[in-house]
């Protein structure tokens, strides 16, 4: 699972990780049952502090989304069911309206915000490529 922030959103941190993790969940990108990153690392990986990725997981586990199993970690709750596309689609209409909004009042024509979703869509293609590949060679790694 690959979560970036952009601390220039104005949505705190960690309801940025929250909305990240419920949007996995809902593409089938984390997978009932499957461990969520834990707490000290993934807040190395994002540069945040341990409190940020902790009062997330938190807010998730109180939505019912996740569950917490002591000494074990946390994981998506088999009875969390994926969200269906429309609801998936209206959640990504409202985040794209803000960048339309930002846009317009930044003065972007329409031609250049279209370029730059497109340039910004071929970046993450790009560092998602890179951050699977490098899963890969660890997993391979381990297996020897």
């Amino acid at each position: 699972m690959l979560l970036q922030i952009n601390y220039k959103s104005g949505k705190p941190v960690y309801l940025q990780v929250v909305d990240q993790i419920k949007a996995a969940a809902a593409a089938g990108t984390v997978q009932v049952g499957e461990p969520l990153p834990s707490i000290r690392p993934l807040a190395e990986e994002l540069r945040v502090n341990r409190n940020t990725i902790a009062k997330a997981y938190t807010e998730l586990e109180s939505q019912g989304v996740i569950e917490t199993i002591p000494g074990k970690g946390c994981f998506l709750k088999p009875n969390h069911s994926p969200l269906r596309k429309e609801v998936r689609r209206k959640l990504l209409i409202e985040e794209i309206d803000q960048a339309v909004v930002q846009a317009h009042h930044l003065q972007v024509s329409p031609a250049e915000f279209l370029e730059l979703a497109r340039e910004r869509l071929e970046a993450f293609d790009e560092k998602k490529r890179a951050h699977d590949a490098q899963t890969s060679s660890e997993t391979q790694s381990l297996a020897k």
